[in-house]
């Protein structure tokens, strides 16, 4: 009991990023030592550079995205709360939690609202807050790959743009995109749904686990 206290004050600010994220004590310290094996320079925060050595990353269609989400407004780097933080996102959802929690407080990083956000973000390249159909069309070609023609791929971005698009402005807004997600709109939202899969464990270790729109 008292050394896995011990090991715990290794952690900056322990007990307020398990507030905030939610992590075991057990989790938060092997995520620590994760951070610090890839700050493999001990600068005390990682760069973009650090986080493409990860395998699970450097495989994954999304990749690129996801590195991106570490580094909000243009930082060139982030430091453990913050890594701990993005990764709060994928614990999987405590639909205990969700019923008793007080509404005063927070919502938790890994609710499913957050996770709608954070899926979000990674097709709303520039940042206004819509998916236009450039960007879905660019996210959907690093899915599949060479998988399906270039026709038949213009064709699954426009009908998933056109079944979301609720006041025809040729794009998808946020409440648009939840709402989608939530109803399971039509083949091609599937497919995107699909697409919203992340490879990444709590524990650092590789998986190609489900982030998905609709539940966990």
């Amino acid at each position: 009991m008292g050394s896995g206290g011990s090991r715990a004050a290794q952690v900056p600010d322990a007990d307020s990023i398990r507030r905030e994220t939610g992590f075991s004590q057990a989790t938060l310290l092997r995520l620590y030592h994760r951070f610090r094996a890839l700050d493999s320079n001990k600068k005390g925060y990682l760069s973009r550079v650090d986080l493409q050595q990860i395998g699970a990353l450097a495989v994954n269609p999304l990749g690129d995205r996801i590195i991106d989400s570490f580094f909000p407004d243009g930082s060139l780097r982030v430091d453990f709360p913050d890594f701990a933080r993005v990764l709060a996102h994928f614990r999987p959802v405590d639909d205990e939690d969700t019923g008793t929690r007080d509404p005063k407080e927070p919502e938790p990083l890994n609710s499913r609202m957050n996770k709608l956000r954070f899926a979000f973000q990674l097709y709303d390249l520039d940042r206004d807050g819509k998916i236009s159909r450039h960007e879905m069309l660019q996210v959907l070609r690093l899915m599949v790959g060479v998988q399906v023609t270039e026709e038949q791929l213009e064709s699954i971005t426009d009908r998933t743009v056109q079944e979301a698009d609720e006041d025809g402005d040729g794009a998808v807004s946020f409440l648009e995109f939840t709402k989608s997600c939530w109803e399971g709109l039509g083949l091609s939202w599937h497919f995107l749904k699909e697409a919203i899969y992340i490879s990444w464990r709590e524990d650092g270790s590789s998986r190609r686990s489900p982030f998905r729109c609709q539940g966990d």
